[in-house]
């Protein structure tokens, strides 16, 4: 049964819309693990600083069917397509990783962000440190010591409540 890693993300209602997608994705998902919830500030624009983690499952969904229901969980947290790319974010749920395949379509696999951005670098490293890209084939622990925006990308670990 394939793995995926899972980025989500939130700045609006955040804690709130983050245990709800999490919720959702155990649903549709097995095998459900979470990295630490890491808060950054927002990027390229002005707005809350976002909660950000990432979920490794097991699936038996094709792509499509992953991003089809990514899509319908994120609907239904309110969040509105066609949005600016740098915008306040109800509920962000992008496929990172399938297995180790490598596509451009129906979405691009390895996600680019996976190297450009510490909110989901970090985590990713976290929760699969032995893991290799698929493409750069180096292990996200690697990758991650490697980083080289760690200070223009601060992100820091916090308590998240589950239960709330």
């Amino acid at each position: 049964m394939p793995k995926i890693y899972i980025s989500i993300g939130s700045n609006q209602d955040a804690e709130d819309r983050i245990r709800f997608g999490v919720k959702q994705l155990g649903y549709y998902f097995s095998d459900l693990e979470l990295s630490s919830v890491y808060e950054s500030e927002a990027v390229g624009f002005d707005g809350d600083n976002f909660l950000n983690l990432v979920a490794s499952a097991k699936t038996q969904m094709t792509v499509s069917q992953v991003d089809q229901a990514f899509k319908q969980i994120e609907k239904a947290a309110g969040r509105i397509r066609g949005e600016a790319k740098f915008s306040n974010r109800t509920l962000d749920i992008d496929l990172l990783l399938y297995d180790d395949l490598v596509c451009e379509k129906p979405v691009r696999l390895p996600r680019g962000e996976v190297l450009y951005h510490a909110f989901v670098l970090l985590p990713l490293a976290e929760i699969a440190p032995d893991l290799k890209h698929p493409v750069v084939g180096e292990a996200y622990q690697a990758l991650w010591q490697s980083f080289t925006n760690k200070d223009q990308q601060p992100l820091w670990a916090i308590d998240f409540d589950w239960q709330h």
